[in-house]
């Protein structure tokens, strides 16, 4: 692709990663060549590691925001013509974070639809409109937020947008969200590049019959990716090395001018903060709709907010970089083309900051030059971690003379400043700050269930910043104390500390198919509410007194050798922070054999993690207020594919000196090096809910609960005493201690000097069976004899996979899913005895209203 007769780039910016991997791009069809559009790149992601980087998009690679904004633009006049008269009707969503100044653009192209992107910042009292999964992302989670709920209501023409179409995964999760909620006839999905294969197509074509809508598709190009047998580890391999290459050499500083050498004497320019003077009632971006109207008062307020910059900027700015900031792209990219326009600096380039992990490397062959690191400064729902600006810092004396930070109000923070700014400062000459006031739409009443956790805002003007209520020293939870039985829970107090708040008095229970219902249409989030406690019938409790009989000498022999490995290993005198709920019980365990077998009175606790949402971060400050956090093990009942052992390393990144590696009773996933056991045999705890946890629910996470100096909160079943059998289980496998200590003292020794390095089978076997049985969302397919009771006690089940022959394990899964009417099925070359698979598609007409599975065609 040629610009003004220059080509974008002298040398493909992928070859280095071609050259090592053998990656290669085969062109199909009309349209510029793959090569002119794409680069690559290497990433920290189990699921995918190359990065498909493109280089008219205005992401990673800072580019011409006329090249930018055409490219998109044009894309939107393709739909107009496909559309016709239908155009009229057409709605634009853009899918966050990296398509939501494309998916503008098309807007733009289109002419008169409103438009919408998908976002990952909950908005406190937006009621969601609906959600969907992006599998292979390393932020999976999309909300839909419009400010007026009517917007997705229509039965005109849907025109989905995302920079590149890969297994059209995502897009199939959104239209089938979409579609069950407001049947339209027709879909349009746009992106820059189509990457599909034969098999992938063939799916959408069959999905769209499946709908009976047409589903049209419009792209710059199109193609596919060839990947050698291997490429993700080898990928992995490449990221390790060149990650600690940078750790070793840190790169050189450059001045102002862009060449090699020290920072200035004076050091760089103080920051300027330009009022834009942003119009009135005009959204920042997509993220609560943006209308016709919206677009023409933006265009006509363009001119002047060009010249605030100009002048801001001063004489002879020389190269310039517009860098809007995450979902914030729409606006900075306006911004940065109206400068080009108006000829304000001898170039304006255009790129925006980002949540993705990029190997950064020094090659002209490589389209990730050079990485600037900073911490997120809008405290996002989903927690503190990095962020990334790409190609931004001079690699070969081709830096910037300016750079023009565009943020939301939001995210103009005191982090801001010591993070973003502060890291752009040392590579150019000026820094200027431009903040676009933060759309606060009308605050709606939300529904119980339907609410998502979100920052503790008060809104104030329509367009204006949000106060944020930020905790200080003395507002932290330091000082509270954790709750403890009798008053909160039916374990004895010195048994454990709950780090939670009492929501006993709170009404958060609802019908299961009702949560199903909300959690898979993106409307709820599964710790928002809770599921009505399963009451066990007589023949169950019989079921579950028999699995106690005949396990418990295995159980107490894995609760010994975990123990003692943690003691040889980890801590002589560990705290054991268990997460609530399912490690709660184990913790309990492995205080008591500390005690018995070593005279160790260890302190023990249960935290609150949530998957999508991390760990609760006040009651970690309450642990490294009380405790030395090296001393701290988190304790987990089973890993079942791993996903809260991820998601704890990913929280724990910004708590230094906390060890994230969980330890488990039972590993079957193969997901962490410190464990009881590997075999996936039945825990008796798994079998029931509360009734074995200390009469204590499940934690809940929610917006208009938890404050942001709160503990999440959970509820002591009072009333279900009678039913209680926690500590009669504990009591049960404790007194095994004794004959299980000489197997587990040689168990420990052979663990101690064996490789117990995690392999992850359990993982890549639940995303085969995810794409096997057409699922497409690993977060539906729950592996291990743990997790598939869950599924039968708390979800709305598709069917159980055994493993042929599996026994007396799996009698309690066989009794729940006869009482629920959901199929087993044996399979061989499990590497779990079961697996419950979560209805995929699950709405109360496809499943019945009791909850019971209907046969799936």
């Amino acid at each position: 692709m040629t610009r003004k007769g220059k080509t974008i780039e002298a040398v493909w910016s992928g070859t280095w990663v071609a050259d090592r991997l053998g990656v290669s791009l085969q062109d199909s069809g009309d349209g510029p060549r793959l090569t002119e559009l794409l680069g690559l790149a290497l990433r920290r992601n189990p699921k995918r590691a190359h990065l498909l980087v493109s280089q008219v998009l205005g992401k990673h690679v800072p580019q011409s925001p006329e090249l930018v904004y055409g490219a998109g633009f044009g894309l939107g006049e393709r739909v107009r013509e496909l559309l016709g008269e239908d155009a009229a009707a057409a709605v634009v969503l853009g899918y966050a974070e990296t398509a939501t100044g494309l998916g503008h653009c098309v807007a733009d192209g289109l002419g008169l639809a409103p438009y919408l992107h998908s976002t990952r910042r909950p908005v406190a009292g937006v009621e969601q409109a609906g959600g969907f999964e992006e599998a292979h992302s390393h932020a999976t989670s999309h909300l839909l937020l419009p400010e007026d709920a009517r917007l997705l209501a229509g039965t005109g023409p849907l025109v989905l947008v995302d920079d590149e179409f890969s297994t059209g995964n995502t897009v199939l999760n959104t239209i089938r969200d979409l579609h069950a909620r407001h049947p339209r006839s027709h879909y349009v999905v746009v992106a820059l590049v189509d990457m599909r294969s034969a098999a992938d197509r063939d799916r959408l074509t069959a999905f769209a019959a499946e709908l009976g809508a047409r589903v049209d598709l419009i792209a710059l190009a199109s193609g596919t990716v060839s990947l050698p047998d291997g490429v993700l580890a080898k990928g992995q391999a490449l990221v390790e090395e060149y990650e600690a290459r940078a750790e070793r050499h840190q790169p050189l500083r450059r001045s102002s001018s862009g060449a090699p050498g020290e920072a200035p004497a004076d050091g760089p320019r103080p920051i300027t903060r330009v009022d834009l003077d942003w119009p009135a009632g005009v959204p920042d971006g997509g993220r609560h709709g943006f209308t016709p109207a919206h677009r023409t008062a933006l265009e006509d307020a363009l001119p002047a907010l060009a010249g605030r910059l100009t002048a801001a900027l001063g004489t002879e700015p020389g190269r310039v970089l517009v860098l809007g900031n995450e979902e914030l792209m729409y606006a900075p990219l306006r911004l940065a083309k109206a400068l080009e326009e108006a000829g304000a600096a001898r170039e304006v380039r255009f790129s925006t900051t980002t949540r993705s992990p990029v190997l950064a490397v020094d090659d002209p062959g490589y389209a990730i030059r050079t990485r600037l690191v900073f911490p997120a400064h809008d405290a996002p729902a989903d927690g503190p971690g990095d962020r990334y600006a790409y190609n931004v810092r001079g690699s070969d004396g081709a830096g910037f003379d300016a750079v023009v930070a565009v943020v939301d109000s939001v995210g103009d923070t005191p982090e801001l400043h010591t993070g973003l700014l502060a890291a752009l400062a040392p590579h150019t000459g000026h820094v200027v700050l431009a903040v676009v006031p933060s759309y606060t739409p009308d605050r709606r009443e939300p529904k119980p269930i339907m609410t998502a956790p979100t920052e503790q805002t008060a809104p104030t003007e329509q367009t204006g910043s949000p106060e944020r209520t930020e905790p200080t020293e003395s507002t932290l939870p330091t000082l509270r104390e954790p709750l403890r039985g009798p008053a909160f829970s039916s374990y004895a107090p010195e048994d454990v500390g709950w780090l939670l708040q009492d929501f006993s008095d709170v009404e958060l229970e609802a019908p299961t198919e009702e949560r199903e219902e909300a959690i898979q249409a993106g409307g709820a989030h599964y710790a928002e509410s809770l599921p009505v406690e399963y009451q066990p019938s007589p023949q169950y409790q019989e079921l579950y007194a028999s699995a106690l009989a005949a396990s418990a000498v295995r159980v107490a022999r894995a609760v010994g050798t975990v123990t003692e490995t943690v003691l040889a290993e980890r801590s002589p005198s560990p705290v054991l922070v268990s997460l609530a709920r399912a490690g709660t019980p184990v913790g309990v365990l492995m205080r008591r054999w500390a005690r018995a077998r070593h005279g160790l009175d260890l302190p023990h606790y249960a935290v609150s993690i949530v998957r999508g949402r991390g760990i609760d971060a006040n009651a970690l400050r309450w642990l490294a207020a009380h405790h030395d956090p090296a001393d701290v093990v988190f304790v987990d009942g089973w890993t079942g594919k791993g996903a809260i052992t991820r998601e704890l390393k990913v929280a724990l990144q910004e708590f230094p000196g906390f060890d994230p590696e969980i330890v488990v009773l039972a590993d079957p996933g193969s997901c962490v090096p410190t464990y009881g056991t590997r075999e996936d045999f039945l825990i008796p705890s798994a079998c029931l809910n509360s009734t074995v946890s200390g009469l204590i629910s499940r934690t809940v996470l929610r917006s208009d609960l938890v404050g942001p100096t709160d503990f999440h909160g959970a509820k002591f079943y009072r009333g279900l005493a009678a039913a209680d059998v926690s500590v009669a289980f504990v009591d049960t496998v404790a007194a095994h201690f004794d004959e299980v200590a000489d197997a587990v003292d040689e168990e420990v020794k052979e663990l101690l000097a064996a490789d117990r390095t995690p392999t992850w089978e359990g993982w890549a076997a639940v995303e085969r069976i995810s794409e096997e049985y057409g699922i497409h969302d690993v977060n539906l397919v729950k592996p291990g004899v743990g997790e598939t009771t869950r599924v039968l006690l708390r979800r709305v089940p598709w069917k159980i996979l055994a493993q042929r022959g599996a026994g007396a394990d799996l009698d309690h899964v066989r009794l729940l899913a006869e009482q629920r009417g959901v199929p087993v099925e044996e399979v061989d070359g499990l590497p779990y005895t079961c697996v419950g698979l979560i209805h995929p598609r699950y709405t109360r007409g496809a499943t019945g209203a009791d909850g019971k599975a209907v046969a799936s065609k």
